[in-house]
């Protein structure tokens, strides 16, 4: 019996050691947990949606997570997610899942590329005066004052063009370093944005635009944003190429496909209009017309349906360096003080919904070639004498008098003066016309402009 009690008392002994080992081992793992730093328990577990990471030579999850993720600490959750106990063995070729949420970001920046007039920017409350090459920044904002114009440049080749009185704000511009999606997104709280986005490459890639009712949402497209802060704060969305989803701006999933060539109008409560087409370009009447008046002065072919037009100037042909702009509700658009130089001009009809319909782009030359020209007896004959107004230095002119209203069949035709008055003498009685033709030879092209035909008539 003894010894069948000593067999039996053996194993109760070796199990009694056993839990005392256990309870040992796991107070010993409770201080451990206990000792590490708050933020080592607190970080993020694995969770949602992720990317995977192929390993290279060299890789360990410390490095991994120090590009990639939110820094060297979140190597614990790469550990985590894909069961990797060795920290600092990774083979190469290792498939490797990372947290999207927790991917890590930097920061873009955006040039500017051309200013005109009254433009400022602001990084925080306090504006200054903004200027071509600045450099801005998510959380940066922009405004143009009534005769201001803005256009930034995004480092894909994207354009962001702001006509006088408008703003905005550069709420995101991030790229994902792993991925090299963008994410980009612009609150317009006043005015109009122009935009012509690079096609986005990636699915992720996002490009908005917001106003306070409305989130216009593109993957590479040109259109534009209007947001009335002053008067019933509308906001008008018009896609000139690709399409556009617009949302209300608490429910952005939901949106509204405008097509190309359509156009939409939000209320302030965020209701989301149903695509209207947009009105069809139109047409100058004179587009080769030479504008050598004092002011430039450009006729509209009428189009049906339109209650006004937008008529804007530029250096270049693409519109990106913008100096003037009206609205007019007849079809003439009518700028003052333009310098001689070949510029371009875009026109676009508005519609009833105030819609701004499809724009037609001329180049026009700007000559400013004006003639004040007088005539007047003197002791040496008649006297003709004229000023110019904005001719070259260079500038030839001519002199013709004749009998005809028509100049034609002249009694006088000098021409390749330099001087400014001429003497006609021995004039026999009779009635005269005359006028007085600037000439120019600039760029390999030949401008002239003729003042109106003067009249008298010679008694004796």
């Amino acid at each position: 019996m003894g010894s069948a009690q000593r067999t039996s008392g053996a194993p109760s002994l070796r199990a009694a050691r056993l839990r005392a080992a256990a309870l040992g081992a796991a107070c010993l793992l409770a201080a451990a947990v206990a000792a590490q730093p708050a933020a080592a328990q607190s970080r993020p577990r694995a969770a949602g949606k992720t990317v995977v990471y192929t390993t290279r030579a060299g890789d360990t999850l410390y490095d991994v997570a120090g590009r990639y993720l939110q820094g060297p600490d979140d190597w614990q959750v790469l550990a985590q997610m894909n069961g990797v106990p060795a920290p600092k063995r990774l083979q190469p070729g290792l498939a490797l899942k990372l947290p999207v949420a927790r991917l890590r970001k930097e920061q873009l920046s955006v040039r500017v590329l051309a200013v005109q007039g009254a433009a400022e920017r602001a990084s925080g409350e306090a504006f200054a005066p903004l200027a071509v090459d600045a450099t801005l920044t998510e959380g940066d904002r922009v405004r143009t004052g009534a005769n201001g114009f803005v256009t930034l440049e995004l480092a894909d080749g994207t354009h962001l063009s702001l006509p006088p009185d408008s703003q905005l704000d550069l709420k995101t511009l991030r790229r994902t370093v792993l991925t090299g999606t963008l994410d980009r997104e612009f609150e317009l709280t006043r005015g109009t944005v122009d935009s012509e986005v690079t096609h986005l490459k990636k699915r992720d890639d996002r490009f908005q635009i917001r106003s306070p009712s409305v989130v216009a949402g593109v993957r590479g497209t040109r259109f534009r944003v209007n947001y009335d802060a002053a008067g019933n704060a509308t906001t008008r969305v018009e896609v000139l190429d690709g399409a556009v989803g617009v949302a209300r701006s608490q429910r952005p999933a939901d949106a509204t496909l405008v097509p190309a060539n359509y156009g939409s109008v939000a209320t302030s409560s965020g209701a989301i209009g149903a695509p209207v087409e947009l009105l069809p370009a139109p047409a100058l009447a004179a587009p080769a017309k030479v504008q050598d008046e004092p002011d430039v002065a450009f006729e509209i072919a009428p189009l049906a349906r339109a209650h006004a037009y937008h008529v804007q100037l530029a250096r270049d042909a693409g519109l990106l360096d913008l100096f003037s702009q009206t609205r007019t509700d007849t079809p003439r658009a009518v700028f003052r003080d333009v310098p001689n130089g070949t510029f371009f001009v875009r026109i676009a009809a508005i519609d009833e919904n105030g819609l701004e319909g499809r724009p037609r782009t001329y180049a026009f030359e700007r000559r400013l070639m004006g003639l004040d020209a007088t005539a007047a007896p003197g002791p040496g004959g008649y006297e003709f004498r004229w000023s110019s107004n904005g001719a070259a230095a260079n500038a030839r002119y001519r002199f013709v008098l004749s009998r005809s209203k028509d100049l034609s069949a002249p009694v006088v035709d000098e021409v390749g003066l330099q001087a400014r008055q001429i003497t006609v003498a021995h004039l026999p009685p009779g009635e005269y016309f005359w006028a007085v033709i600037v000439e120019e030879f600039d760029g390999g092209r030949f401008y002239e402009k003729t003042s109106p035909v003067g009249a008298f008539t010679l008694s004796r």
